[in-house]
């Protein structure tokens, strides 16, 4: 029986090693696993390789990664904002690598290593100290980058919904980088705010298959001081 629901963050991420690369998941705080993120500072691992989008947002999440001094290298696309300033204290001391990335050529590095493809030509970045030391090629009289594929170890990701055999839903911007990352890592954990019985999920709905996902970790809806749920994308 294919069984893919793991108890607990801290379960799921037992794995991760010193030096791994990990994909996170999010848009700013929109999608972001902050659950994952933090099991992920409670295993210990250093000198971890960071792909995201962004680069931490005040003192939680991807932020508090960066401030336990657990990343290496991040590789991202908005790496500076008015509340980025453990990422701003490190790499200002040289503390961290940063690789950075048009969110375009982001998106489809990571793509391209789902899809197999090892490498492409883009026309975003040529002429620019972006394209340093990169190959570059005039294809039908317009100048392109040579950009290669990003691979990962582990994806960590947010779903809304998800099925044992790890079928995933999303809602709405939560899903942003998490469909791509599932497909270019090599161990993908999905958080879920509901687990759902086989066959419950639409076909037509599911936009990561299970084929993709290693393991997924039921975390409740935060409850609310009115007895509601704190809905966050």
């Amino acid at each position: 029986m294919i069984q893919k629901i793991v108890k607990t963050p801290a379960d799921a991420l037992a794995d991760v090693r010193d030096g791994a690369t990990v994909m996170i998941g999010g848009f700013g705080t929109a999608g972001q696993p902050n659950e994952l993120i933090d099991a992920l500072i409670e295993t210990g691992a250093r000198d971890l390789v960071i792909v995201n989008n962004n680069a931490g947002n005040g003192d939680t999440g991807l932020a508090a990664l960066l401030a336990n001094k657990r990343v290496r290298k991040i590789i991202c696309s908005f790496p500076r904002q008015s509340d980025s300033h453990h990422f701003d204290a490190l790499y200002r001391a040289g503390e961290l690598e940063l690789e950075l990335v048009p969110q375009g050529n982001l998106a489809e590095r990571i793509r391209a290593a789902g899809a197999g493809i090892g490498g492409f030509f883009t026309p975003t970045g040529y002429g620019t100290a972006l394209a340093k030391g990169k190959e570059t090629r005039e294809i039908n009289g317009k100048m392109y980058v040579l950009e290669a594929p990003i691979h990962a170890d582990f994806a960590l990701i947010k779903a809304e919904k998800g099925d044992r055999w790890g079928n995933l839903t999303y809602r709405m911007t939560a899903r942003n980088f998490g469909p791509i990352m599932a497909m270019a890592a090599k161990a993908t954990v999905a958080t879920v705010h509901e687990v759902v019985e086989l066959g419950a999920l639409d076909p037509e709905a599911v936009i990561t298959p299970g084929l993709f996902v290693q393991r997924v970790v039921p975390i409740a809806r935060t409850a609310t001081a009115a007895g509601g749920f704190k809905r966050t994308a």
